[in-house]
């Protein structure tokens, strides 16, 4: 048994015109999760830039918001440089309207053992998931307390940051840093009325995962997970939508996490057998 399928991904949500009156700022939001939240604020009224360094990620995003008839832009950007990060936010305001609502999607992450991290591929991470959280944080929360306007942060975050993550050094204490400056920040930033909260996704498959994942992504990963089943997008896309809306107006620094409780299982009896990271390493080449 598990737990029921969600709705479909075109099943009523929140208000149809919830978003209408906001820009919706995407990082890494051409792929994947990034893709899938940002479709879910277009059903909802939002207007969407689409945020990478990528050009092929960034049509790719436009095109599918511009498919369920939602409008969208594509921005450039290095979330890792706060001057590229203002000159993003000034297009974005240019042809869309001041940003409203800023999801800190983009992230960067690859496994190794601690020994083996260099130090540019510990920067690799913690600039991507770290600085670049902090500098989009930043520059949104100038510009909305410049124009006495409120707004929401959602930024992404990960359970093993709670845990640690063998193999995932990096990263993991970069997601930790995320969610304690997501509680600072909440703090700060109440009375500026800007809300920022995180959400740590489980497993949710898609077509844009990377080669050496789908592997461990597969539909028998669902006999792993407490709810019997993976992740669905949309079901993410909810949750995210929700915490940036109104109707969440009174929760802040919150993480919620949406992954059928596995993090939970990873905690008991029923975890799987050890495997020392660097066995793991070797089996993985």
């Amino acid at each position: 048994m598990s737990l029921p399928e969600p709705f479909p991904e075109n099943h009523a949500f929140l208000p149809p015109d919830t978003f209408k009156d906001d820009v919706i700022l995407v990082t890494g939001g051409g792929t994947g999760l990034g893709k899938a939240m940002a479709k879910g604020f277009a059903r909802l009224g939002g207007r969407i830039a689409i945020a990478s360094r990528s050009t092929e990620h960034r049509d790719a995003g436009v095109a599918a918001i511009e498919a369920l008839g939602g409008q969208a832009i594509g921005v450039a950007l290095d979330i890792r440089d706060p001057e590229n990060v203002a000159a993003a936010f000034d297009e974005i305001e240019s042809k869309l309207g001041p940003v409203t609502v800023l999801v800190n999607n983009a992230a960067g992450r690859f496994m190794a053992p601690a020994e083996d991290i260099t130090p540019n591929g510990w920067r690799a991470v913690t600039q991507i998931v770290m600085d670049g959280t902090f500098f989009c944080a930043q520059e949104f929360h100038k510009r909305r307390l410049a124009a006495d306007g409120q707004g929401a942060i959602l930024n992404i975050g990960a359970t093993f940051a709670w845990t640690g993550g063998p193999g995932s050094a990096h990263s993991a204490a970069a997601k930790a840093a995320v969610n304690s400056l997501t509680q600072t920040l909440a703090v700060e930033w109440a009375v500026d009325q800007i809300r920022i909260n995180t959400i740590a996704p489980g497993v949710f498959p898609h077509e844009d995962t990377v080669a050496h994942m789908k592997g461990s992504w597969s539909t028998d990963r669902g006999r792993q997970i407490p709810a019997g089943r993976v992740g669905r997008l949309q079901e993410l896309a909810w949750a995210a939508c929700f915490l940036c809306s109104p109707f969440a107006s009174y929760i802040t620094g919150h993480t919620l996490v949406v992954d059928g409780a596995n993090w939970l299982r990873h905690r008991a009896s029923a975890a799987p057998d050890f495997i020392p990271v660097r066995e793991w390493a070797r089996q993985k080449k």
